[in-house]
């Protein structure tokens, strides 16, 4: 059975080929933005949002291709309760890594997979990140080496790169940091026999 990967992600991508699972990739075309305002009027919980989200890309892409496993994930950054977007521009990222600074905010990754046009499972991993309280000048440099490139993720860092140089502490599930649960993903795929037991 084929794995659709229903993300333009390339560290998503990059996560399943590194872990020899074979895999299509096939983005599913989503408003968002819509679908989160919608849900925050209706006061629903991160949690639920991301989820919701994940199992969109995942149904969109599933009701094309039933005939394989649809893999849908999401990813969203709450901080003091309320959730911070991808910034479209390197002003807007300044001010937002600048208010993270010597905070904690929390990263939420879900996945959902679909099989036969159907939802089989789901899980939400989480990690806790504790920026360190660091200068403009560093934050500026960092800003300078990276360019635009930090504006394709979500807290406006790589974790995979130099990301780490922003954190004191990170709590939680790397893979989630990421942008995928990966350890329960290849769990599942195992079970149904994606990738070898």
């Amino acid at each position: 059975m084929t794995l659709i990967l229903a993300s333009a992600s390339p560290i998503r991508a990059q996560l399943l080929r590194e872990n020899n699972v074979p895999h299509q990739v096939r983005p599913a075309r989503v408003d968002e933005a819509a679908l989160k305002a919608a849900m925050l009027a209706e006061d629903a919980s991160p949690r639920h949002i991301v989820d919701a989200l994940a199992d969109l890309k995942a149904r969109r892409i599933a009701e094309r291709n039933p005939e394989n496993l649809v893999l849908g994930v999401d990813q969203i950054l709450v901080f003091n309760g309320a959730l911070i977007d991808k910034a479209p521009d390197r002003v807007t990222l300044r001010a937002q890594l600048s208010t993270l600074r010597g905070q904690t905010h929390e990263l939420l990754s879900a996945a959902v997979i679909y099989e036969a046009a159907r939802p089989v499972w789901r899980y939400i991993g989480r990690a806790q990140m504790i920026m360190r309280p660091f200068s403009d000048t560093f934050l500026d440099d960092y800003l300078d080496t990276h360019g635009d490139d930090l504006l394709a993720t979500v807290g406006g860092y790589k974790l995979e790169s130099d990301g780490p140089s922003l954190f004191s502490r990170i709590q939680g599930d790397y893979f989630s940091v990421l942008g995928m649960p990966l350890l329960e993903v290849l769990q599942f795929l195992r079970s149904r026999g994606v990738v070898p037991e």
